[in-house]
């Protein structure tokens, strides 16, 4: 059964130099028009079933004047949500206010997301991001005195000419900032992206395994648990809605490119505004196999700190992993029926989980 939803609200008032997100520049009636395009898409697709988890992406939701996030907010309300759902709304830092904040926290979002990435200014400028820190510390004030206490902040590293002191900073700022969740991202720079186009380069791989490893060992000192590969949280602040993703349970996707998994089928709504607002919702569409479901549920659960039940995948699928040379190799570890990648190779889990599907087995 389905128990989450993601809702995407692509619009942003500016677009950053690196994104390849589905995104659109701001405009006020274009938003309204989309409203009710989701709102039309919602009524259309929806089961009916209780949501333990919803998830507003952008894009930057937070760019929506107040009167667009009550609108909003009535269309989610159309939604069956559990008491006890996590429910997380995007932000920037830039265009979020105490009346927005005060918005959220009457509509039940009980979970802050912001795209922090760097107060390295000089970063800043590349990535085409201007949030200063006495703004930053000044919102996640307000959104403690509007009582969120479950807040997550993204960091970017692996930035072109970054230093680890540079990221060093980046931590410390963090640190005072006190919040329940990280997420670390090394930056990717993707077809499309004004980065490059501009033909900026990555870093080498060597000073990013560098980074990681570094904000791997900062975390556990700060006594944050690296649960998945990027993300790390304080006890009981796992993100429960990115968990179904990686647990590899099914989720809907309203709104523009949004993917969703729902029964046999993933895929993802159609990125043209023109479509969408005319209700032409999807777009691309992978009927799955068996052999798929066995893909994604090794590749997605190998992600976490916990790993794989190998027990579950045998029940579920009737196969096993030859997973020996691994384990001599210690490239990964099994306790009891669990099967996981350590923390020290996630770096390399690519490598590690294309080896594990090449010995999957019919028992």
């Amino acid at each position: 059964m389905v128990k989450s939803c993601y809702i995407h609200i692509p619009f942003c008032e500016k677009i950053c130099s690196y994104c390849d997100f589905c995104k659109l520049f701001y405009n006020e009636k274009l938003v309204d028009q989309y409203l009710e395009a989701l709102e039309k898409e919602i009524i259309t697709r929806y089961q009916g079933e209780v949501l333990e988890t919803i998830y507003i992406g952008g894009g930057t939701p937070s760019s929506l004047n107040s009167r667009q996030l009550w609108r909003l907010f009535e269309i989610i309300n159309k939604l069956e949500i559990s008491e006890k759902a996590e429910f997380t709304v995007e932000c920037n830092f830039a265009n979020t206010t105490k009346e927005k904040l005060e918005i959220f926290k009457k509509n039940k979002v009980n979970r802050l997301s912001f795209g922090l990435e760097t107060i390295n200014k000089k970063h800043l400028e590349l990535l085409e991001r201007f949030e200063e820190k006495k703004q930053i510390v000044d919102i996640i004030k307000a959104a403690r005195e509007c009582g969120f206490n479950n807040i997550n902040v993204d960091l970017m590293y692996a930035l072109p000419g970054e230093k680890i002191t540079d990221l060093q900073e980046d931590l410390e700022f963090i640190k005072f900032l006190n919040v329940e969740h990280i997420s670390c991202y090394s930056l990717m720079i993707e077809e499309h992206t004004k980065l490059f186009i501009n033909g900026v380069k990555n870093i080498s791989e060597d000073k990013d395994f560098a980074m990681y490893n570094y904000i791997c060992g900062w975390m556990r000192e700060c006594g944050y648990q690296h649960y998945e590969i990027s993300n790390y949280a304080r006890e009981g602040f796992q993100s429960r809605h990115n968990l179904v993703y990686w647990d590899n349970k099914e989720y809907y996707g309203f709104g523009l490119g949004a993917s969703y998994f729902l029964g046999n089928r993933r895929g993802s709504n159609t990125k043209s505004i023109t479509k969408y607002l005319k209700g032409d919702y999807l777009g691309e569409v992978e009927v799955l196999e068996k052999k798929d479901f066995i893909f994604y549920e090794i590749m997605l659960n190998l992600r976490k700190a916990e790993g794989i039940d190998l027990n579950k995948l045998t029940s579920m699928f009737g196969v096993t992993i030859d997973y020996k040379f691994l384990l001599e190799k210690k490239l990964v570890k099994v306790v009891g029926t669990r099967l996981f990648i350590p923390e020290d190779k996630w770096y390399v889990s690519n490598e590690i989980i294309a080896t594990l599907l090449e010995g999957v087995r019919n028992e």
